[in-house]
């Protein structure tokens, strides 16, 4: 199922798929659910509380090698569903260039 936002197509998963998340000088990793992605942004639930977690800035990591991974930034928390920001480069919200430290997905 895909719905339209931010002006990029979003996939909806019918049910959710395992994925990490990880600090990025990898203090802390956490299990989460990938719910919906897109070119941008992903939406993620997350079993038990996040409070305490610093969450600026973080690696999405994709499959359990940790070879596919997505720089993030926290955009939203609701419950224990988040909702994250792709990140593209060092530091920097870039749209349509490609680089600095994204995995291709």
């Amino acid at each position: 199922m895909a719905e339209d936002g931010k002006g990029t197509e979003r996939v909806t998963f019918s049910r959710g798929y395992d994925v990490c998340i990880m600090a990025i000088d990898g203090t802390w990793r956490r299990d989460c659910i990938l719910n919906a992605i897109s070119d941008t942004d992903a939406v993620l639930t997350v079993e038990g509380s996040i409070q305490g977690l610093n969450l600026k800035e973080f690696f999405l990591l994709l499959s359990s090698t940790g070879l596919a991974y997505r720089r993030c930034e926290l955009v939203r928390v609701n419950g224990s569903e988040m909702d994250i920001q792709f990140l593209r480069g060092k530091n920097k919200k870039k749209r349509g260039s490609v680089g600095g430290h994204d995995a291709t997905v």
